[in-house]
C-alpha cells in the first residue's frame, strides 16, 4: 500500500535532534509569561495608588501616574507579541485556525512581519516614556540637579528631598529623544530591507 502524499517525512537522528532543540525555547517563553504576571502585579498596584491618592494629585500627577499605567500595558502586548509570535513561528503552531479569539495579526505572522511589529512597540514604549520626561521636566520650575547623596536620600525616603532637586538634566532629555529618533530610524530600516527583500523574492517567483 503506497503511502499517502501528505504523510510527514521521517527525518534522521541528527536532523530530528537539531530540529527538536528548538523546544529549549520552551522554558524562555514560560519565563515570559511569569513576567507577565509581575506586570499585571505592578498595573494593579499603581492603579490603587491612583484610586486611593486621587484626592491629593494635581493634574500632572494623575496624567504621569495614567501615562505609567499605559507604558505597563505596551510593555504587556509586547510580551504578548513575542510569547504568542515567537512561539507560533519558531516553535510549534498554537493551532489557532478558525479559533474565535486568534488574533487578527497572527494569521499572516512571520519572522519579518514580528521584527517590524515588536520595533513598532519598541517606538511606542519609547514615546510613553519621552512624554513622561517632557511632563516632569515642564514641572521641575528650575529646580536644581539632585547630587549623587540627594538622589541617596531620596531613594531612602527621606521627607520632602525629592521636592529640593530634580534628577532630569537637560543632557538627560536631549539623550532620551536622540535614542527615541534612532529607534524610529531603526525600524524605518529594518521594514525597508524587508520590503525590498520580499520584492526580490516577488521577482525571482515570477515566471520566465
Amino acid at each position: 500500500m503506497d503511502q499517502p502524499a501528505h504523510a510527514p517525512r521521517r527525518l534522521g537522528p541528527l536532523p530530528l535532534l537539531i530540529f527538536g532543540s528548538r523546544w529549549l525555547q520552551l522554558p524562555l517563553y514560560v519565563g515570559l509569561i511569569v513576567a507577565q504576571c509581575v506586570y499585571v502585579y505592578l498595573f494593579v498596584k499603581e492603579l490603587w495608588h491612583l484610586i486611593h491618592d486621587v484626592p491629593g494629585l494635581d493634574e500632572q500627577e494623575v496624567m504621569l501616574i495614567v501615562l505609567g499605567l499605559i507604558d505597563v500595558v505596551m510593555i504587556s502586548n509586547l510580551l504578548i507579541m513575542v510569547i504568542v509570535g515567537g512561539y507560533e513561528t519558531f516553535v510549534s503552531r498554537l493551532g489557532l485556525e478558525g479559533h474565535p479569539d486568534q488574533p487578527e495579526w497572527l494569521s499572516h505572522v512571520n519572522a519579518s512581519v514580528l521584527k517590524v511589529k515588536l520595533a513598532m512597540a519598541i517606538i511606542g514604549i519609547s514615546s510613553i516614556h519621552l512624554l513622561k520626561t517632557f511632563i516632569a521636566a515642564g514641572t521641575l520650575n528650575g529646580l536644581p540637579f539632585c547630587s549623587a547623596d540627594a538622589l541617596a536620600s531620596i531613594a531612602e525616603g527621606a521627607g520632602g528631598m525629592a521636592l529640593k532637586c530634580s534628577a532630569l538634566t537637560p543632557q538627560g532629555v536631549m539623550w532620551q529623544t536622540i535614542i527615541h529618533l534612532v529607534f524610529i530610524v531603526s525600524a524605518i530600516g529594518i521594514a525597508w530591507t524587508d520590503r525590498i527583500m520580499q520584492g526580490h523574492v516577488a521577482t525571482a517567483d515570477e515566471p520566465r
